[in-house]
């Protein structure tokens, strides 16, 4: 046989020594080759690490939260969170319509035709209670005031008191007893006289606009003195109204309630109750011809 010609540029790998340990290299992971997953066994916990933080101490996992309690239902939550408020939304309504009604502006009924044709029965209107903490009434400013006479109130009951001051600060009370509304006519210190309805201020005719009642006022009134601190007060319908000429007498200003500004009630009758502005008191004096 013929001799098997060795390749020199091969290089063969040297024999084994007796003396070395035999190392064996494991083969390198074929990447094509899927490695086998191995399940956990059922009846086994499979106990989870944490990771370790940079500086060695270990980090607790967060605990899991379930769906349920983290997302409590909307629709719930919005009911008995609206009816746990009512009562504190009822109060803060209750404390704010005391103040309002208090201090600042007030609804009130007409009960009676003697502010006719400006105010009819039925009308509500409201009070400003703040404009004479500034200034005194002026002259035809329709006013509302308390019973000048503390003989003519009524005593009521508790329940009654409240539902009475209640109502009448809605603007629904009827009750004519208490408060009343007139228009200023004279003021503190003047001397006012009626001449078959017209109306005399020192002695000097007042040019009243048009916003008395159609029906002819023939009444008289003596020459009278308006009293420091009070007001004289009149109706616009002169002829059917209960007025500082007869049992109301002069109305002192710590009983002014308030003004009139507007009608809120009925909307078809919604309107400003402006003040008027008399351009002067005529100076035309008594027992001389007046102008028509």
């Amino acid at each position: 046989m013929a001799a098997r010609m060795r390749n020199p540029s091969v290089d063969e790998p040297a024999p084994l020594s007796q003396d070395e340990p035999t190392v064996i290299e494991p083969a390198a992971a074929d990447p094509t080759v899927a490695e086998p997953v191995v399940e956990p066994n059922p009846g086994t916990a499979t106990e989870v690490q944490p990771p370790l933080a940079d500086d060695g101490a270990e980090t607790a996992a967060p605990a899991a939260t379930p769906a349920s309690a983290a997302t409590p239902p909307a629709k719930k939550k919005s009911r008995f969170g609206f009816l746990k408020e009512l009562p504190a939304l009822l109060l803060v309504a209750f404390v704010l319509a005391l103040i309002i009604k208090t201090f600042l502006v007030q609804a009130f009924y007409i009960p009676s035709g003697s502010m006719e044709n400006t105010l009819l029965i039925g009308d509500r209107v409201l009070v400003n209670k703040v404009t004479y903490h500034f200034h005194d009434p002026r002259r035809g400013d329709i006013i509302v005031f308390a019973d000048p006479h503390p003989a003519a109130g009524l005593h009521r009951s508790l329940p009654s008191a409240f539902w009475h001051w209640l109502t009448e600060g809605l603007g629904v009370s009827n009750s004519p007893d208490k408060d009343f509304i007139k228009r200023v006519i004279g003021l503190p210190g003047e001397t006012v006289e009626v001449n078959q309805g017209v109306v005399f201020i020192d002695g000097h005719r007042l040019r009243e606009p048009g916003y008395l009642n159609p029906i002819k006022d023939m009444s008289d009134f003596p020459p009278t003195r308006v009293p420091a601190g009070n007001l004289f007060v009149m109706g616009d319908n002169r002829t059917g109204s209960n007025d500082s000429r007869g049992t109301l007498g002069f109305i002192p200003l710590n009983k002014v309630i308030g003004r009139a500004f507007v009608i809120i009630w009925p909307p078809s009758r919604f309107h400003w109750l402006s003040g008027i502005h008399y351009p002067n008191v005529a100076s035309t004096p008594l027992g001389q011809p007046q102008p028509a």
